[in-house]
């Protein structure tokens, strides 16, 4: 299994670090410091997740020389759903005018794309689908509390998505995948109301309790962590050590969990990218938007061997390692 085609979307209105200092208690100085960021891209009002997802989508699909028709599955990891349900895989597969794809959306916030990824991987592997769609798409200024400074600063909105196909022998490969759970995790990081335990009401809404909550300093210590155990664990599986990788590919949340578990790993910070600074965190999105950035870039190119790695809420974490196609 090889992905053939990559692309992204973003909206194009920015909300900048200037921006939030009109809105909340912040300087640019602060944030940029903290997180590495300086802008995000925001969705003007009425444009959902599956919106986004079909820029991304439709791209892809045009970038392998296919059509919507030839995709057999989709998965869209996302934690910002249009809505209950329906499905945003269903929102999105009528979108793209995909007929004869099924498919189905997958939670798990920040990994929902490496995770997406693997799953997608499976449905080709087993032969029940020539390609499938993966789709990494979230719409978080719509969760966001743009009072809160400690969360309202590091997100934003933006899609990305690959269609993985049967590898050919000149192909590059899907080589193997990692993940894990630790559901002890989950009120560190949080959306606490909207479902069936805290259904809407207007003491939830009054409390602020459908938009994220997050204990930083938590969420900090165990992706750092997490990503160097994860990644550790994947190629030393596969006989390699990070002087092998080409580029190593982490969920953007914030530069200093990035900078520092890839010293840990020991890893050439010329190998490591880091977008963050024009995206904030994207949450699934922050995988493509990142490869695609080093295609662009000529950082990466057909043969060189990639590793993902991506810590969310959950907590998940999950690692793929590729031999890129293209």
């Amino acid at each position: 299994m090889t992905i053939r085609a990559l692309a992204t979307y973003v909206p194009p209105r920015l909300l900048t670090n200037a921006d939030l200092e009109k809105l909340v208690d912040t300087t640019d100085e602060w944030i940029l410091q903290r997180t590495g960021i300086r802008e995000r891209h925001v969705v003007d009002p009425g444009v959902a997740t599956s919106d986004l997802g079909k820029e991304a989508a439709l791209a892809a699909i045009g970038r392998a020389g296919l059509t919507p028709a030839d995709i057999g599955f989709l998965v869209v990891g996302t934690v910002t759903p249009d809505m209950m349900f329906p499905s945003t895989a269903c929102l999105l597969q009528h979108k793209i005018g995909a007929h004869h794809a099924w498919g189905f959306d997958l939670s798990a916030a920040c990994s929902a794309f490496t995770y997406a990824l693997t799953t997608g991987t499976q449905m080709v592997a087993c032969g029940a689908h020539d390609y499938a769609l993966v789709v990494g798409a979230d719409v978080m200024s719509s969760i966001i509390d743009y009072q809160d400074r400690s969360t309202c600063v590091l997100f934003g909105d933006g899609a990305g998505a690959v269609v993985l196909a049967p590898a050919g022998p000149d192909d590059g490969a899907i080589l193997d995948f990692e993940h894990e759970i630790d559901g002890s995790g989950g009120p560190a990081l949080c959306m606490p109301a909207g479902g069936s335990l805290r259904p809407p009401s207007h003491e939830t809404v009054e409390q602020r309790l459908h938009y994220v909550k997050q204990d930083g300093q938590t969420v900090f210590k165990f992706a750092v962590r997490k990503t160097e155990e994860i990644s550790r664990r994947l190629l030393e599986r596969n006989h390699l050590t990070p002087d092998d990788l080409s580029l190593f590919v982490s969920h953007q949340a914030n530069r200093r969990i990035i900078q520092s578990a890839t010293e840990r790993l020991a890893i050439d910070p010329a190998k490591v990218i880091i977008n963050i600074e024009r995206f904030g965190n994207t949450t699934a999105a922050t995988i493509p938007l990142a490869l695609n950035d080093a295609i662009a870039a000529g950082r990466l190119k057909k043969g060189d061997l990639v590793l993902l790695a991506s810590v969310g809420a959950g907590f998940t974490v999950g690692a793929v390692l590729i031999r890129w196609g293209y």
